[in-house]
Order: C-alpha cells, then sequence, then structure tokens
C-alpha cells in the first residue's frame, strides 16, 4: 500500500509540473485588426519588417517584387509561416514562392506545406504554407539546423508575364508556433541567438542632424561604432534550450525506478524468518 501510495503522489506531481509547461505552449493570438500591427513590407534583409508571432500582419506590393518580414523564433518552437495574396482581377497564369531564412540567412527547408503554388489566370488569391522544421538549441557548426534567433520571410512571383509586372496585390501574413518540449532537446545551447544588427545612421546624417552642438554630434557618432541588434525577441526572453519538460520525465523516472526496487525487496525478502527450522538449531 504504501508503494501505491508514493506513485500515486509521484503521478500527481507529474501532471501539476506539465500542466503550466501545456498551458504556456500554445501563443496567444492577436486580433488582425491591431492597429499596432505593421502594415508595410521591407524590400531586402536588412529592411525587412519585424513582425511577431501570433498576430497577422498585412501589406500591399507590386507584382515581381521582394516582400520581406522578420520574426524571433526560440528553441523547442517549430514556427508555421501561412501567407495568402489578393490577386488583381485579371492576371495570367502565376507563380508565387514564399522562402524561410534563419539569422545567419541560410535558406531552411519546409517541412511540409505548400511552399510553392501555381494559380491560373483570373485567380482572386492564393494561399502559401510554409512548416519549418523544429529550432534547436544547438548544433553543429557544419549543420544546416534551425537555430534561435531571428528568421526572414521572403515572398514573391518567381514566375510572372511581362503584363502582369508591376501589378498592385493585397499581402497577409501570419506566423506561429507549436511548442514541442523535451522530445527536441539537446545537451547544449548558443551563448547568443542569432539575431543581426539592423541598419545603423551614418556619420553623415548624424552631422546633417545637428551641427550646432559638439557634444550631441560626438556622441552620435560613438553610438555608430556598435551594431545595433534587432528588436524583436520572444515575449519571455530568449530560452536557449535552458529548460523543457524532459527534466521532469527524468526526474520522474528515477522516482519510479527507486519505487520499483523498494516494492521488489518487500516482494521478495520473505517473512524474515524460514519457514522449517532444522534440527538442533
Amino acid at each position: 500500500m504504501r508503494v501505491t501510495r508514493a506513485l500515486s503522489a509521484s503521478l500527481l506531481m507529474l501532471g501539476l509540473a506539465v500542466s503550466p509547461a501545456a498551458a504556456d505552449s500554445s501563443p496567444s493570438p492577436s486580433a488582425s485588426g491591431d492597429g499596432s500591427a505593421p502594415a508595410a513590407a521591407g524590400t531586402s534583409f536588412r529592411t525587412a519588417t519585424e513582425i511577431e508571432q501570433g498576430r497577422t500582419v498585412t501589406a500591399n506590393g507590386s507584382a515581381g517584387d521582394y516582400m520581406y518580414w522578420s520574426f524571433p523564433a526560440d528553441a523547442g518552437q517549430r514556427p508555421t509561416v501561412g501567407a495568402k495574396v489578393k490577386l488583381p482581377a485579371a492576371h495570367a497564369a502565376e507563380t508565387w514562392q514564399i522562402d524561410v531564412y534563419d539569422g545567419l540567412r541560410r535558406r531552411q527547408s519546409c517541412q511540409y506545406g505548400a511552399q510553392t503554388r501555381t494559380v491560373a489566370a483570373g485567380t482572386a488569391s492564393v494561399q502559401l504554407t510554409c512548416v519549418l522544421r523544429t529550432v534547436r538549441a544547438w548544433s553543429e557548426p557544419w549543420a544546416n539546423d534551425p537555430l534561435p534567433g531571428t528568421y526572414y520571410v521572403r515572398l514573391t512571383a518567381v514566375d510572372l508575364t511581362t503584363a502582369d509586372l508591376g501589378l498592385t496585390v493585397d499581402t497577409e501574413l501570419r506566423v506561429d508556433s507549436k511548442d514541442i518540449g523535451g522530445s527536441a532537446a539537446v545537451d547544449g545551447s548558443l551563448a547568443k541567438p542569432l539575431v543581426p544588427g539592423i541598419a545603423v545612421a551614418s556619420e553623415s546624417d548624424n552631422s546633417e542632424s545637428d551641427t550646432s552642438d559638439s557634444d550631441t554630434s560626438s556622441d552620435a557618432d560613438s553610438s555608430s561604432d556598435s551594431p545595433v541588434l534587432s528588436a524583436i525577441e520572444p515575449d519571455d526572453g530568449w530560452s536557449s534550450g535552458w529548460w523543457s519538460d524532459r527534466w521532469v520525465w527524468t526526474a520522474l523516472g528515477g522516482v519510479l525506478a527507486a519505487l520499483a526496487g523498494v516494492g521488489g525487496y518487500r516482494l521478495t525478502r520473505g517473512t524474515g524468518r524460514p519457514s522449517r527450522v532444522p534440527p538442533g538449531a
């Protein structure tokens, strides 16, 4: 009975430990009509529009141009990038493609999803999806595994006729992530996430902004010497894989092994006295 009660207590402790982690794994989506959501897309990696996960953003662009966004992804997450392009009423057959790059600008393959789609003439819209591999906390230098940091999304039409170049299109983009948990944990972590620097003001711009105050100008010049990192990061900060539910399962395995040893000993030790006493004992 003691072994049964101890086992029940261990399972109860496991449920209490895993429940908060499961509750935090699904991000809370924001309304698409939020006024703070970006309504434009960048034209290169350096000018990519920073977005948050769980929020739908919109942008207007021209067919044939590149549209860029960037978002943060932490260890243990499996991001899903979804895009919808509303096409003009009259257009020829087109092929649209969505690509995702990590902080080192390495193109990341999609685990599944319609990354490239060709639509017939006159189609009202096209939807694209790219489900990335799970972000790892650490990887070998030669590997192309997704790592914590900034990720870039590039949306463009790869097959256009001359008549369709420059036509106005409306786009919607959304990034969501699923927390995979301890099954994707690895023994190691990055010293810092792969968050590249963003463009900073040049010395000539600093001097033109204020030429009368020498102190302000010198401070601006000194600030341009150090790179400015991207401002986007997960809501709870970068974890870099320091915690996962694998710790809970490891601790539970140790407790169950100890209980199994105690229970086996109690079952096999007998009554402590031989059933038959040898003569002359």
